[in-house]
C-alpha cells in the first residue's frame, strides 16, 4: 500500500514522458497509473512493497549523471525523485526479467501463467533444471501479507532456503475468507469456494452462512465473526445495522416519490375543474 507522505509533487520523465507525481510515490504505481504496463509478481496496492520477485526492475538515471551511466532498481520500493528518468522497457530492463522468469520456469515448471510471462520476455524453455513438482508457489508472500493485513496472520513460510515453502501452522487461526487464495498471482492456494453448503481450503472445512433472502453466500461463520469484530473494534457500524438503516432510507424514500406523485395528481385533477 504505496503512497505519498506529503502534498508535494515531483516532476520526472518515464519512457519519455513527462509526469507531476506526489512525492514518496513509487515508480511502479506512478507508471502503472500513466497506463504503463510493468510485469510484478508481489506487488498489491493493498499492501505495503516488499520486492521479492525483482520482476518490476526499471532503469532510471538521476539529474548530475553521465549520459552513458543508468542503474537498475526495483520500482515497487524505489520512490520518485525531481528530474529523474526512467525506462520501463529498456533491453537491460528485458534482459534483467528475462532471467527473472527463467529462475521461476525451473522453480514452477507447471505455472501456465510464468510459461506464458516468460514467452514475452523470450523464454520458451528454462535453462535451469527443473523442479520435479506440480507446485506453483513461487513465494511472492502475497497470501502471507495479505492474512497480515486483514488481522489473522495465520500464513507464515516455514523452512529455509530452496526448502521453504508457505503453510497454515495454526489451522485454528484460517477464517476461510478466500482473500489469499484470490490475490495469488500463480492459483498455488487449491480450494473449493462451494460445494454443498461448504468452503474447503489449507486443509480445513468450514460451513458457510448465506443470506436468507437471496441466497448468496456471505462467508464463513469464523470470517463473519472477525469482520464484526474489526468493525466494531474500529467504531464502525455492523453491517446487519446498516442493512436495518438501508431500509429505513429505501422506505423513506419510496414514500417521498408517492407523495409527489399525489400531489401531481392532485394539481391535474384540479386543473381539469
Amino acid at each position: 500500500m504505496s503512497e505519498a507522505k506529503t502534498n508535494e509533487t515531483v516532476h520526472l520523465t518515464i519512457d519519455g514522458r513527462e509526469v507531476d507525481a506526489p512525492k514518496g510515490a513509487m515508480i511502479l504505481d506512478v507508471a502503472r497509473g500513466m497506463g504503463i504496463d510493468v510485469p510484478s509478481l508481489c506487488a498489491h496496492p493493498g499492501l505495503e512493497p516488499f520486492g521479492a520477485c525483482r520482476l518490476c526492475v526499471v532503469e532510471i538515471q538521476k539529474p548530475g549523471w553521465d549520459d552513458w551511466y543508468k542503474q537498475l532498481v526495483t520500482s515497487c520500493l524505489y520512490p520518485v525523485e525531481e528530474g529523474l528518468k526512467v525506462w520501463t522497457d529498456s533491453d537491460e530492463v528485458r534482459q534483467n526479467r528475462s532471467v527473472v522468469l527463467d529462475l521461476q520456469m525451473a522453480r514452477v515448471p507447471e505455472s501456465d501463467y510464468i510459461r506464458e510471462l516468460g514467452r514475452q520476455y523470450g523464454v520458451e524453455k528454462t535453462s535451469y533444471a527443473e523442479r520435479d513438482t506440480k507446485d506453483t508457489c513461487i513465494m511472492c508472500t502475497i497470501c502471507v501479507r495479505a492474512c497480515e493485513a486483514i488481522g489473522r496472520s495465520a500464513i507464515a513460510t516455514l523452512s529455509r532456503g530452496p526448502d521453504k515453502y508457505v503453510d497454515v501452522p495454526n489451522k485454528d487461526a484460517c477464517i476461510g475468507c478466500l482473500v489469499c487464495a484470490s490475490l495469488c498471482p500463480t492459483d498455488a492456494i487449491p480450494f473449493t469456494a462451494n460445494d454443498n453448503g461448504k468452503r474447503r481450503i489449507w486443509d480445513k472445512e468450514f460451513d458457510l452462512v448465506t443470506d436468507e433472502r437471496t441466497g448468496e453466500v456471505l462467508g464463513t461463520p469464523e470470517y463473519l465473526a472477525h469482520v464484526q469484530k474489526r468493525a466494531e473494534g474500529n467504531g464502525l457500524v455492523w453491517p446487519e445495522t446498516l442493512k436495518q438503516e438501508s431500509a429505513k432510507v429505501k422506505r423513506y424514500e419510496y414514500a417521498r416519490k408517492l407523495s409527489r406523485v399525489a400531489d401531481v395528481e392532485d394539481r391535474l385533477a384540479d386543473e381539469a375543474k
